[in-house]
This record gives structure tokens, sequence and C-alpha cells, in this order.
């Protein structure tokens, strides 16, 4: 039985403009570590090969010492690292390929499939059909020449490409480096190792998208994985298993709060969030002055857990309840501040308004007889 494990779309050296600094350091640094972790994974298995299928870097221009750092983390598989260049680090006359291989930073087990056709290992018992691109983007399916290239009966056939498979996007939609669905079919291939897609996904029995192994986006579409293949023998089905590899899963949540349960129900989701996460939250309604410190402490706490949390409260409106307003004793001018304060929110600049009445709450409730400021 041969084993392999199929990943993709690692792009080594993305940067993460949207984050913090430090956070985004953090994610640039969880791709090296996932790479590291496939190591693993692939010794774990026993897997004969990895099957890299596209965009390995994130972009031609990356570092000299990204590059070095790419390849050292190979170190923890000592088996066939079989890399593929995809749109993102296509094999361009002058790439991010020549100057590894000028750098001498290629290790003599990853073999960079920069030349299509068929490329043989025989002692594994395969033999690779590579489309690897040479152009960010072409309106050509590389895979067509699959169908009439041939290799030895008793080695299997595995595709390696990275492109839009056509039955996968809407109708009318034209993707550049497009896939014929049924090109495994076509082409006899035990199996099609294929990359551009984010997530884990099956197109057919024989072909499947690996997803980064590392989160990048909000999306749930089964990324952070890598698939590992098992096959029996050419011709025989391919049994497909999903590993876990990534450190951070991504959420996009969206929140309204209407009644004081909806906040209870959002305080009681963030405390069981598994860490660490990426959060990106976005909260509308209205709460009063307790549910706004509640939401406050609970978002702090959420940031100091977690890689980042990003939360959105320009559709959150503080209304405070008549009891508090009592307890804060606003009388005369600084009432009318308070009331003036709680219109405004309605207002273009409402965030402003919201956060100002919030911090004026704070100062007088701080100064009440019986607190623990006053």
């Amino acid at each position: 039985m041969t084993r392999l494990l199929h990943t993709a779309d690692w792009q080594i050296g993305r940067q993460y403009g949207r984050f913090a600094p430090d956070d985004a350091l953090a994610l640039a640094e969880a791709r090296f570590a996932a790479v590291e972790r496939l190591a693993q994974l692939a010794r774990e298995h026993g897997a004969d090969a990895v099957l890299v299928a596209g965009d390995v870097f994130d972009a031609q221009t990356v570092s000299d010492r990204t590059i070095r750092r790419l390849f050292l983390a190979l170190e923890g598989y000592a088996g066939p690292w079989l890399l593929l260049p995809g749109n993102h680090d296509a094999a361009l006359a002058e790439s991010v390929w020549e100057r590894a291989r000028r750098l001498r930073a290629i290790p003599g087990h990853a073999h960079v499939l920069d030349t299509p056709g068929v490329h043989r290992f025989e002692t594994a018992g395969f033999a690779v059909l590579a489309a690897p691109l040479t152009q960010r983007q072409t309106a050509q399916d590389l895979t067509e020449p699959f169908d009439a290239l041939e290799t030895p009966a008793e080695m299997l056939r595995i595709g390696l490409a990275h492109g839009s498979v056509q039955s996968l996007l809407a109708d009318g939609i034209d993707a550049p480096n497009p896939i014929a669905a049924d090109r495994a079919e076509r082409a006899r291939l035990d199996y099609l190792a294929l990359g551009d897609w984010h997530g884990a996904r099956q197109v057919n029995a024989r072909t499947w998208y690996a997803g980064t192994p590392e989160p990048d986006r909000f999306r749930n579409n089964e990324s952070g994985q890598a698939l590992l293949v098992e096959l029996d023998g050419p011709g025989l089905p391919p049994r497909v298993s999903p590993l876990a590899v990534g450190r951070h899963a991504w959420h996009e949540w969206m929140v309204q709060l209407r009644v004081a349960t909806d906040l209870d129900d959002l305080l009681a989701r963030l405390r069981g969030l598994p860490a660490p996460a990426v959060l990106a939250l976005d909260i509308e309604g209205q709460t009063d002055l307790d549910g706004h410190r509640r939401l406050a402490d609970a978002l702090a706490e959420a940031e100091a857990r977690h890689r980042s949390v990003q939360a959105r409260l320009d559709g959150l409106r503080l209304l405070p309840t008549e009891a508090e307003l009592a307890s804060l004793q606003a009388d005369g001018y600084l009432g009318a501040v308070i009331a003036q304060l709680r219109e405004q929110q309605d207002a273009v600049d409402g965030t402003v308004a919201r956060d100002a009445l919030a911090i004026l709450a704070g100062l007088l409730a701080a100064q009440a007889p019986g607190s623990r400021e006053a």
C-alpha cells in the first residue's frame, strides 16, 4: 500500500496587514509551524511522499531568509517532498524557485516539479503527472496533457495541479487556471491532488483539494487540514482521511443584542471558544450600562486568551435603565449631557456618543456614595 500526504497553499511569507503587528507576526510564524507539523504527520503515518499542490510561497519576492526557513522546516520528514509551483509562486524565468536554487537552499529530498510532464518515483512505486503554473494566470487547462501521458502499468498515476475545477464555480464564471472536473477519469489517474481552494473539498472519488494547513480567512471551509491518501494499487479507489494541522481557528460572528439573555448567550459563547482563535465579532443592538461593562470585561479577557479578537461595535447602542440613571445621581447639566449623548447614538458619529456616555457613566458611578473609588 502507498500512503501520500496531500497538502497545498502554504503561502509562506504571507503578510497580515489587518492585524496588530504582534498578531500578524504570530500568524505568519504559524505557517512555518504548520509545515513542521506536516513533517511530523508524514513521519507518524509512514507516508511515502508529501504532495504540495502549489502556492508553497505567498509571493515571488519573499526574503532569502524566508526561503531558507521554509526548506529547513522540511527536515522533520526525510522522505520526498514534491513541490508544485502555483499562481503565487509560478515557475517564471526568474522565480522564487530559481532563487532557492541559487541559494542552494533546496535539500535533496525536496523535488521542485517546475517542469510539466511525468516524474517517476520508482522506489515508491508511483509516477506524478505534474501541471506547474509557469505564469500567474492562464486560460488553458494545464492538466489536459495528462490524458496522453504514458506511465508504467505497475506504477500508480498521481496527478498534481493547482487551479479551479470548473464545475465548482457558478455558471458563467470564467476562472483562471481551469481544471476539468473529470480529469482523473480521462487521464486514468489513481488520485488527483489539487491546490488553490483554501479548504478541504472532495470533487469526486479520486480528486480532492487539501486546503491550506493553517487557516487564513473567515470561511467555514474545512481548512487547517491535510489529507492522508492510501492507495492499495493501480486502478483501486483511494481512501482519503483528513488530518488536523492548523493551530488557529478563524471565526466570524454576527450578533444581535435585543434582550438581556442575548448578551448572556454571547458571553457564554466567548468563554467556550477554544483557544487560541482568531475572532472577528460584529455586535449590533442595545444594552444597558451593566451589560456594556460585562461585555467590555469579556472582550478584554478574550483578547488576552486568543490570538486576535477584533470587535466591531458601531451598531451597538448604550441605553441605561431608569434605575442606572438614578444611581448616577446626574442632575442638572450632567443629566442633560447624558440625555443628549443617548440621542446622538443614532447619528453618524454614534459610536463616539456611545463611548462618551460609557465613560461619563463610569466616572459618575465611581464617585457615587458607596462605590469603592468614592
